[in-house]
């Protein structure tokens, strides 16, 4: 898939079916536990085109003042343009484009706002298998339009300016007639001491009528540039994965390769966030981009390597539960 079909955008402005796409950008400032995500929103209610809307969400996390700033605003569809590019847009005054993003969105007790560029240095990294992004299955889409892009520039929080400077972090690009039912979600854009090696691997079960699946679980890692994709059904179906509250482990095997992993987080790392639900509804994503991970990989006939990220890793739980004890901040 070419970086400009990663990015391509599939909305339909004036379609019946249900549709949210998002484009988010985070980035981690080296060797500090300060980090940003920012995204681009499309969402449109199923049979109701008419309440389409655009939104500007963005969430500063500073790990070192224990304080995480979050804001949300929404704009009529007449004020949000899809340019030909990829991806090419204006929501209200925020503009993203292949190469740089300026904006800002506040409510009445905070302002964000940016004005970055980025690289795009390697191929998109698609975390399901490629044959899947054509077809209606899954019903939710996700990748990495730009792995281990590299952000300048500034961010403006709260009225502090805060300067980024080679901050290491992600493109990514999600769109969908639903969101997926229940989902753990992980990245890591360099590990501590190797840059080289980007991680994407998420945790899923889906709802069909009253009937849930087995937990499927997809890996993808990059090594420089070695690829492992372990993200076949078959494969999401074998590998093991433990969630216990705010912590994660996944064990994935193939022919040749083991993947382990941890990524955690203290529950005052995450933003609690209100996703609505095309077909109707709300889902809460826990959002984190100040955690923890150990990955070891083991390729046969060597012996495994280790890497660590102490707060470099984006971590997302999305929940139907009210109990986590998370503060919704958007």
């Amino acid at each position: 898939m070419t970086p400009a079909d990663a990015n391509r955008c599939r909305f339909v402005p004036g379609s019946r079916a249900g549709h949210y796409e998002s484009y988010f950008l985070r980035a981690n400032e080296a060797g500090r536990a300060r980090a940003f995500w920012i995204r681009y929103t499309f969402f449109s209610p199923a049979g109701q085109p008419r309440e389409a809307v655009g939104e500007i969400w963005a969430v500063f996390f500073d790990g070192e003042r224990r304080r995480i700033v979050a804001v949300k605003n929404q704009f009529a569809l007449g004020d949000c343009t899809i340019g030909t590019g990829a991806p090419d847009l204006l929501i209200g005054q925020s503009q993203l484009s292949a190469s740089c993003l300026m904006g800002s969105a506040a409510t009445s007790a905070h302002r964000i706002a940016w004005a970055l560029g980025y690289d795009a240095p390697q191929a998109p990294l698609l975390l399901l298998p490629a044959s899947l992004y054509a077809g209606r299955f899954p019903q939710s889409k996700v990748l990495v339009g730009a792995p281990g892009a590299l952000f300048a520039g500034e961010l403006e929080v709260d009225g502090e300016t805060v300067a980024v400077q080679q901050w290491r972090g992600s493109q990514n690009h999600n769109w969908g007639s639903r969101h997926t039912d229940t989902y753990c979600w992980g990245q890591v854009a360099g590990f501590d001491a190797a840059p080289e090696v980007f991680l994407e691997c998420s945790t899923a079960r889906l709802k069909f009528g009253p009937v849930w699946s087995p937990q499927m679980s997809l890996v993808v890692l990059r090594i420089g540039a070695q690829e492992f994709s372990l993200n076949s059904i078959t494969q999401a179906l074998r590998t093991r994965a433990r969630i216990d509250g705010f912590g994660w482990d996944i064990d994935a095997r193939s022919l040749g390769v083991r993947v382990q992993i941890r990524i955690e987080a203290p529950r005052e790392a995450f933003a609690g966030l209100h996703y609505p639900n095309p077909p109707g509804g709300v889902k809460t994503c826990l959002n984190s981009k100040l955690a923890s991970c150990t990955l070891t990989v083991t390729l046969r006939g060597q012996a495994p390597r280790t890497f660590s990220s102490r707060h470099g890793a984006a971590f997302e739980i999305l929940t139907d539960r009210t109990d986590h004890g998370v503060a919704i901040l958007a």
